[in-house]
This record gives structure tokens, C-alpha cells and sequence, in this order.
């Protein structure tokens, strides 16, 4: 995933960009980059690895060098960006937060256009480069952006930076969100709305699907109107977003205690305590103990002085490391207790694994599992979801395989949670993990927990009905 601020304003504008960015850290983990416009030094831009260390700490020194009352900042999964372009539509930065599932398509048709790519991206495209370059083949901003829309398989959210205005494209089936705020004499643009109340922002407007907005220090206009279909990404409720934040109007963690709510509902579990895999397990599993009244605590304490984010090492098996030191079980809670445990979801399940043993090493006498979405049956194809390479990373797959005997299985009666196939999935995963009952969230109930209708939900990763 990857996320991004703008701001415009009739003063500076780099302390809000800064700050602006920075509260999109959690987003992502590979790069990260600034660029402003000011008339006395033009276009100004910085990029930075975020590998070995915290955006504030890198671009703290850079900012002292800029000015300007328009910029715009990115946090990066993948790529290097913001990327500089100069074309007949003018000089402009673009940044965005994609997933180009037919890259190398776009890439060889443009190669045979005798253009030229000048920016990498682990050994590939840079596809916000590939963008720029959708972009300047339109009339206009407007046809070029719907030209990305036309051509880019997966999804694409953009701000461009010109000399005088932000222009904001959401994602053509609004799969992440774009919200502009607005305070005095400024406005701004997010992916995350907790980067507006600290910085004195009023939410102003949520960009539809497929919406084009032209915002200036004066205001805003929309040069493309909403397309009807959206299908948002889910799992921003789930876990991607901020606890603070809000998409469509619906604010995360509530969405978060409703899922806790809805499990317990359903659950005849009897335990001692509830607890949360921290930090995104933490609303799931206030709802649940709200709900069935069973106190909740903190056998899990997470130290994030010396262990703050566990994929900064280049090797799986240091970020595995640094994942389970950053955990510190207290046995004083654990010993001889049983715990009903709330997480986000499974993905590979090796995190959660290492976390069951130490909690049986800590003499644990029940460890119940309920999880706040649906088994994690097919691959995300529109968003930079996780870093799996194949189909079996995820523990339902490896949990089929198990069952099958065979990789290539179709995944759609897995997925149906009153299918037989479905609870077999279920209990070989418990297996797996070495749980005392597992529970997954049904769909319908996260659905509900949400608050949209299921058609303006994206859902693939759990039942494969998406489309793009």
C-alpha cells in the first residue's frame, strides 16, 4: 500500500505537506518523497529510502531547503516517487497509490512508441513513471487521466502538482480513497483523514470513483464526474487504516468494535480474559469484550523503542525476527488463564504461530482465536496487499494443499462459509497454528460492521468477486 498528502494554500505550505506525509508512515515501507512549487525556485523535490529509518528523521534537513505554497508528499510501498515530468501539458510531480497488474503490457507498447523509461523500481517499471507518461499522451490532464483509467488494469489514485493548482484523481472504482480538507486559506488533500485534525483541517469533501478535482488556494472544482460502480478496498476497515480515519464518512475503529460486536454475538466461547494482537487487533477485540462482557487485557505488551517497525530488515527472516521481538508476553496474565485473542486477519499465519508458542511457553491454558474478516482465500489483484510471491504464503492455500494433496485447487467452496470444505479449511489452519478453536468473521457481518452495500465493497481477497 502507499499514501499521500497535498496542500495548497495562500501562505507556505511545506510544514503541512510534512506532517501531512508523515501521517501516512504506516502505509508505507520502501520510499518516500517531497515536491513543492514556489515562482522564486520552481519545482523542488526529494526522495528518500525509508528502509533504514523514519520519514521525519530523513527529510527533516531537507526541509529547511524548500518553500513554496504548494506541494505534495508520498509514502511508498514499491517505488521511488514523487516523478518530475516535463511535457506538452507543462512541467508537473505526480504521485500515486497503485497497482499496475498489466505493467509490462503498457511498458512494451510504449517501448514500441520509441519511448523512453528513465526511473527503476526493483528491477522493473517505475509505475508512476509508466503514469506520467499516460498522462502526457492526453489533450489535456483530463483526457490523460482517463486515458489511465482506459489502460491500467489493478487501480490508480493520483495527486498531480502543477505550477498553479493539485489535481486529485481517485482510483476509476475508488478502490483507496482521496478526501480534500480545508482550513483558512488552505486546503488539502489526503489518502488518511488523521492527518487533518492536528493540523487544524475540516473534512470538505470525498472524492467519488473515478473523480477529477482541481483544487486551488481559492477552492476547488471538478473537472470529471463520479463513474456510478465503486468497489473500496475493504480491508481498509479491516486493517490497513488508521484508527482515527474516515472512508465514505465511516470512521475505522467503530467499523472495528462492530466486527469485535459481531463475533461475540455468534460466540459461546467461555475465557478468562480478552485480548488483542496489537496495535490492529486492539478495536476488534474492545468490541468483543465490550459485547461479552469478559474483561479485557494485555498479555501482550508491544516495545517499539529499539524493535519500531519490523520490515525494515531486508531478510524474511530478520523482519520475522524483529516481528516476534517487538511481543513481550506477560506470564503473570497468561499462566493457567484462557484467552480469547482478536486479530485483524491470517495472511501467512508464521507472525501469529511464533505468538500462540509463546503464550503456551507462558503456560497458557486455552488459546482462542477469532479473527475479524473472513480466510484470506485469493490473492489481492488491485491493491499492493503483502509481499507473498505465491498463492500458498497464504495459510489457507497451505491449509488446501494439506487437504488435497495438490496446489491447484479452486478456492470459491473454501470461501463459502456454510460449505463443508469451509470448515475443514478452518480446523486444518487451527491445526496449523496450534489454537484451541479458530473463528473466522463472516462476510456478511463485516459487511455490515462497515456500513456500504456489498456492490460498493471491494471483497476478492475473501470470496473472488471483484472486478476491474
Amino acid at each position: 500500500m502507499s499514501g499521500f498528502f497535498g496542500c495548497i494554500s495562500k501562505n507556505d505550505s511545506v510544514a503541512d505537506v510534512f506532517y501531512g506525509t508523515d501521517y501516512h508512515s504506516h502505509l508505507g515501507t520502501k520510499r518516500a518523497g517531497l515536491a513543492f512549487y514556489s515562482s522564486e525556485k520552481g519545482f523542488q523535490r526529494a526522495i528518500h529510502s525509508l528502509e533504514d529509518g523514519y520519514f521525519r528523521n530523513k527529510f527533516e534537513n531537507n526541509i529547511a531547503g524548500f518553500s513554496g505554497n504548494i506541494g505534495i508528499g508520498v509514502i511508498s510501498d514499491t517505488e521511488a516517487q514523487p516523478i518530475m515530468v516535463t511535457s506538452h501539458l507543462g512541467k508537473f510531480a505526480v504521485a500515486t497509490v497503485s497497482k499496475i497488474v498489466n505493467i509490462n503490457e503498457l511498458t512494451e507498447s510504449l517501448l514500441k512508441q520509441n519511448r523512453t523509461f528513465s526511473e527503476m523500481s526493483q528491477g522493473s517499471t517505475n509505475p508512476t513513471e509508466l503514469v506520467s507518461m499516460l498522462i502526457a499522451e492526453g489533450e489535456d490532464f483530463k483526457s490523460g487521466i482517463e486515458n489511465v483509467y482506459d489502460k491500467v488494469k489493478g487501480s490508480c489514485s493520483m495527486l498531480i502538482l502543477t505550477e498553479n493548482s493539485i489535481i486529485a484523481a481517485r482510483d476509476k472504482l475508488g478502490r483507496t480513497p482521496i478526501i480534500i480538507g480545508k482550513k483558512e486559506d488552505t486546503y488539502a488533500v489526503t489518502f488518511e483523514t488523521c492527518a487533518f485534525p492536528n493540523l487544524g483541517y475540516e473534512i470538505e469533501k470525498y472524492i467519488g470513483p473515478g473523480e477529477i478535482v482541481e483544487i486551488t488556494a481559492d477552492g476547488y472544482r471538478q473537472i470529471r464526474k463520479p463513474n456510478d460502480k465503486m468497489q473500496i478496498c475493504s480491508f481498509l476497515w479491516v486493517y490497513y487504516g488508521y484508527p482515527p480515519s474516515f472512508y465514505e464518512g465511516i470512521n475505522v475503529d467503530e467499523s472495528r468494535y462492530k466486527c469485535g460486536e459481531a463475533i461475540a454475538k455468534k460466540d459461546n466461547v467461555e475465557a478468562d480474559f480478552v485480548a488483542a494482537i496489537p496495535d490492529s487487533g486492539i478495536g476488534h477485540a474492545m468490541g468483543y469484550s465490550n459485547e461479552k462482557r469478559i474483561p479485557l487485557k494485555r498479555p501482550y505488551s508491544k516495545y517499539t523503542p529499539t524493535w519500531p517497525r519490523s520490515f525494515m530488515p531486508q531478510s524474511q527472516n530478520m523482519r520475522d525476527l524483529v516481528a516476534k521481538m517487538k511481543l513481550i508476553p506477560n506470564t503473570a496474565l497468561i499462566k493457567d488463564k484462557s484467552g480469547v485473542f482478536l486479530d485483524d486477519s491470517i495472511v501467512r499465519g508464521t507472525q501469529l504461530k511464533d505468538n500462540v508458542q509463546d503464550l503456551h511457553k507462558a503456560g497458557i491454558k486455552e488459546v482462542h482465536m477469532r479473527i475479524a474478516c473472513p480466510p484470506l482465500t485469493f490473492p489481492c489483484e488491485f491493491l499492493n496487499f503483502s509481499r507473498s510471491r505465491s498463492n500458498l504464503d497464504l495459510a489457507t492455500h497451505r491449509a488446501v494443499k494439506q487437504l488435497e494433496g495438490k496446489e491447484d485447487v479452486d478456492m470459491h467452496e473454501y470461501s463459502d462459509s456454510c460449505n463443508g470444505k469451509y470448515e475443514a479449511m478452518v480446523e486444518q489452519i487451527r491445526k496449523n497454528l496450534d489454537l484451541t478453536t479458530l473463528r473466522f468473521q463472516k462476510l456478511d457481518d463485516l459487511v455490515d460492521a462497515i456500513g456500504l452495500p456489498k456492490e460498493k465493497l471491494c471483497t476478492h481477497c475473501w470470496d473472488g468477486s471483484s472486478y476491474f
